[in-house]
């Protein structure tokens, strides 16, 4: 047999109410994100809590923001971006760039710890789990959001606990392994 999927016709019916399922959603954790970008004009970032790793060869990684991201326009003109993955204690700086009323270009980094990243010239944050040096990819409409793909060229990390997204909040902890079945 072999691997063709089948494609179905995505508008049949659905009989759940809209809400109910938005709100199914909130139910899927990620690790939350800082994606930073630097161009001659402007330096830019913003909180993402969708990154994802798509394909191991080669090895790319997928975001998603909403449709006419500032940050998606400037990655592709750039080429390059930079992905730092939130350690537990960091849930200020994921607020920070979450707020549309944040100063823009290089002052929203005022008063942070970072440094460039000498692939993709962004900020690196002090601090983060990892740091990821991407080469851009593509740009994807997908719904009422854009997936951004980035070709990973280095990677930098840490140890700690992560800062994640869930039920609508940012959660820090220790994570626990879960319990092994016993074999049989």
């Amino acid at each position: 047999m072999g691997t063709a999927a089948v494609v179905r016709d995505a508008r049949l019916p659905v009989r759940q109410d809209p809400a109910e399922r938005r709100r199914g959603m909130y139910h899927l954790a990620s690790p939350v994100s800082v994606l930073t970008v630097a161009t001659e004009e402007r330096t830019h970032g913003t909180t993402a809590s969708t990154v994802t790793l798509v394909s191991r060869t080669p090895l790319l990684v997928g975001v998603v923001l909403r449709t006419g991201s500032s940050f998606a326009g400037l990655a592709a003109r750039e080429g390059r971006f930079a992905i730092n993955v939130l350690a537990g204690e960091q849930a200020d700086l994921a607020r920070w760039f979450a707020d549309s009323g944040r100063p823009q270009g290089s002052e929203q980094f005022d008063g942070l710890s970072w440094q460039p990243d000498s692939y993709a010239k962004a900020p690196l944050l002090a601090g983060a789990l990892a740091h990821y040096s991407c080469r851009f990819h593509s740009l994807q409409a997908a719904g009422d959001g854009e997936l951004l793909l980035g070709h990973v060229v280095r990677v930098r990390t840490a140890d700690g606990p992560p800062l994640l997204s869930y039920a609508g909040d940012l959660y820090a902890g220790d994570l626990r392994a879960a319990p092994a079945k016993p074999a049989g």
